[in-house]
């Protein structure tokens, strides 16, 4: 293993694009026997999923660096000159981390190198940008180097298509084989920044693109005139844990006349290093514990973070002294209900309304939906699906109105000029709704608990099962294969109402024997559904060795106190149930 893993390296150096410097750092790896650094380097090429590229940077093959994202960007230039009619342009933005510049312009200069226009932002901005740019400069494709929320070593590299929602089918597999086909990275054509510049095929996005993203942003503020008049009322404590939020999620909460907002000073400014977080996850309370502390000191009414692409939105405030931290479930609960009720209250509530969520976002809110006569669509996981879904109703049915859409993993997205979850759109309406409510005496967990009286109370678990290596990703084969085996028709005392397989894609209802299309793309997902509303869902991850497992449970019988307590024994039986089963796997 050895000879073989230093032979692919040696390979690898050899290869005249590889600048001296780097050979050196790979020679000096050969020469100390240095085995367990060049097998991780070595072992594997970086890996092209579906999405694009992310991984540890660093010299090597399976490293994030700049031969790779070159590798990466050729393919995909490759595949939008093949697929679409000239004049080409691709957008290009970056967030905080490191190298993220440098790594963006490298995409350019291949790019330019190609023939292809490249548009990248002069500055550091989050995912919507990058996505509304895409479309606003009618460009085929985007590229966003990101690694989002992972910790600091991290960086990637995300593929969007010319509807400015990150690339699928068939798109997706077609740069994912160009990727795979092109050996080495001698032939990838590169020409200098200065000369694409020269040449008018490197461009600098002006800043008329952003300004056109806020003012179709501000159209769809739900109650712009409450917060022009109240706005100095709510105290707002923001961080953008290091990342591309400061500037936008500033700027929309100013034109929503949000006076007080207070920033985290040690947090406010873009670093890739991510100084005060193991990682920069809004999603992980461990994340906002600089935000909470600002909160109580300055008792704000509420604690917002962006994660570093400024993507996903955490929330966290007290109520009867202690810290709550909202789940993704719960902010778009809120979100939906608000969005939903004032709308209808002003009268501006749209014809033939819809919104968006994936399978594993809480069904409370198809509840909520159909209280207002919004139609649902349902999606797989992922913020793709959901705006995948979102253009083809466009297309389809034009009559049809977009509300909404959500994902339970801290995502949403308020309006359709862009097409992915969008942090920018989600703190200025947190703290639209945050200061709503106040207004009427409330805080967000007895905003909650007032569309639990109404709606029925909900509660959702996630329990990720981590298996690394190759034995790992046997591990979790064997679990889905296990599940579906076992042909349960009942779980925790409960019958099952519904057995659903996305692999085959098929619904069988047990009630009345009957199988069902399910129309969804492929995945290898199961769903299980319950005369009670309860559901669990369970998946593979796409981009780490883990298995997920989605458990969502609904109680409608008894005052709130008593939903509650019922609804976490329910939850703590599935969490029992799903490890059994993991193990026996």
């Amino acid at each position: 293993m050895t000879e073989k893993i230093q032979d692919t390296a040696r390979h690898w150096i050899k290869d005249p694009s590889i600048d001296t410097v780097d050979r050196q750092e790979i020679e000096n790896l050969i020469q100390t026997n240095n085995d367990e650094e060049l097998t991780d380097r070595f072992y594997r090429e970086m890996e092209f999923g579906t999405g694009g590229i992310r991984g540890i940077m660093g010299v090597g093959a399976n490293r994030m660096n700049k031969y790779n994202i070159r590798k990466a960007t050729y393919a995909l230039g490759e595949v939008v000159k093949k697929n679409c009619q000239a004049p080409w342009r691709v957008a290009i933005c970056y967030d905080s981390r490191k190298n993220s510049f440098e790594f963006s312009k490298e995409c350019a200069q291949v790019l330019a190198a190609l023939g292809i226009e490249a548009h990248i932002y002069p500055h550091l901005n989050p995912v919507a940008l990058l996505s509304f740019a895409v479309r606003s400069l009618q460009a085929q494709a985007g590229i966003m180097v990101t690694a989002s929320h992972n910790p600091p070593k991290y960086n990637g590299y995300k593929v969007y298509w010319s509807d400015g929602a990150q690339v699928t089918p068939p798109h997706d597999q077609m740069i994912i084989e160009a990727y795979y086909a092109k050996k080495g990275f001698v032939h990838i054509p590169l020409i200098s920044f200065d000369e694409g510049q020269k040449r008018g095929l490197i461009k600098w996005i002006s800043r008329e693109v952003e300004d056109e993203y806020f003012k179709l942003l501000q159209t769809k503020f739900v109650n712009q005139p409450l917060c022009q008049k109240y706005g100095p009322e709510l105290k707002v404590v923001y961080t953008p844990i290091h990342g591309a939020g400061k500037v936008p999620c500033l700027r929309a909460l100013g034109m929503l006349n949000m006076s007080q907002v207070v920033t985290v000073p040690e947090q406010i400014e873009p670093d890739g290093a991510f100084p005060t977080v193991k990682s920069p996850n809004p999603e992980n309370p461990e994340a906002m514990k600089l935000a909470v502390d600002l909160m109580i000191k300055t008792q704000a009414d509420v604690a917002l973070a962006t994660d570093p692409d400024c993507d996903r939105v955490g929330v966290a405030l007290l109520h009867n002294g202690l810290t709550h931290y909202l789940s993704g479930n719960q902010i778009g609960i809120l979100m939906l209900n608000y969005i939903l009720s004032n709308l209808k209250e002003q009268r501006r509530l749209p014809a033939n309304p819809y919104f968006v969520k994936t399978i594993v976002t809480t069904p409370l809110q198809d509840t909520i939906a159909a209280k207002f006569g919004v139609q649902v669509e349902n999606t797989l996981t992922g913020f793709k699906w959901i705006c995948r879904r979102m253009g083809e109703i466009e297309r389809e049915h034009p009559e049809r109105n977009f509300v909404f859409a959500t994902e339970e993993s801290f995502g949403y997205m308020t309006h359709n000029y862009v097409r992915d979850k969008d942090g920018i759109c989600s703190v200025a309406l947190m703290a639209e709704l945050s200061l709503w409510y106040k207004l009427k005496g409330m805080n967000l967990m007895q905003a909650l608990d007032q569309i639990y009286e109404t709606y029925g109370f909900s509660s959702e678990a996630l329990l990720t099962l981590d298996y690394e290596g190759k034995s790992g990703a046997e591990k979790i084969k064997r679990i889905m294969e296990r599940f579906r085996s076992q042909n349960h028709r009942t779980m925790c005392g409960q019958n099952i109402s519904q057995a659903e397989d996305y692999k085959t894609k098929e619904s069988t209802d047990y009630l009345t024997g009957k199988v069902k299309p399910i129309d969804l793309p492929e995945s290898d997902v199961l769903g299980y559904c319950f005369p009670s509303g309860d559901r669990l869902y369970l998946r593979p991850s796409g981009t780490e060795p883990k298995i997920k497992f989605y458990i969502m449970v609904q109680e409608r019988q008894g005052d709130l106190t008593a939903k509650k307590k019922k609804a976490q024994e329910k939850i703590e039986a599935f969490l029992g149930f799903v490890k059994k089963e993991s193990e026996l796997a």
